[in-house]
């Protein structure tokens, strides 16, 4: 029998369940590399560990890779585009995968998405629309696209990529930490549970 969902994925599952959502978490830049915690000048620790512990919820399966250093984004995007193909193709809805990142993350998500072209797929972007995504005026966005970002931050808006891109569905929020990039570092309820909310709805 599948795992039941709750379960946290560091590798694509071997097992696969039809009827089950899946969640695709996609890291920041700075966890490239082999620390999950690494600790960066001006934001503090990158905690990958809690934060995959609070993004996992026992209604989906939480995939969540741990990319090495000097990933190329276009070919990680391919992979992670597979990835959702395979779940597909193995009687998984469209509807119930999500992808899921932040910064360098959530532009691999785009990507993604962008591979994969297809309408009902969910994108969870968290201060994820940045040079790479600005620069490639090709990559468009696909599905139904929530979008959050820090107002302190420089990475802002994700309504550029949506102007361009021809998404079923677009919401966006910001939040107000004053964390700038940081405040994505750890699991914080202000974008935690808009994301567990938008996932479950």
């Amino acid at each position: 029998m599948p795992a039941f969902a709750g379960n946290i994925y560091s590798q694509f599952p071997t097992e696969i369940d039809p009827h089950g959502h899946y969640v695709f978490y996609s890291h920041g830049f700075i966890v490239e590399g082999t620390n999950p915690k690494p600790v960066h000048k001006t934001f503090g620790v990158y905690d990958f560990i809690a934060v995959k512990e609070a993004l996992a919820d026992e209604s989906y399966h939480l995939i969540a890779y741990h990319r090495p250093k000097d990933t190329e984004p276009f070919v990680f995007a391919k992979k992670l585009a597979a990835d959702v193909e395979a779940l597909i193709s193995a009687g998984v809805a469209e509807s119930n995968i999500s992808l899921v990142g932040f910064s360098r993350g959530g532009a691999l998500s785009i990507l993604a998405a962008n591979e994969l072209k297809r309408t009902h797929i969910n994108l969870i972007i968290l201060a994820g629309c940045a040079g790479l995504i600005k620069n490639h005026t090709s990559v468009k966005a696909y599905g139904k696209v929530y979008s959050i970002f820090e107002r302190s931050d420089q990475v802002g808006s994700c309504q550029f990529l949506v102007d361009r891109s021809d998404v079923t569905k677009f919401k966006e929020i910001s939040i107000n930490t004053g964390l700038s990039h940081g405040a994505f570092y750890k699991p914080k309820e202000e974008w935690l549970f808009p994301i567990k909310k938008w996932l479950k709805d």
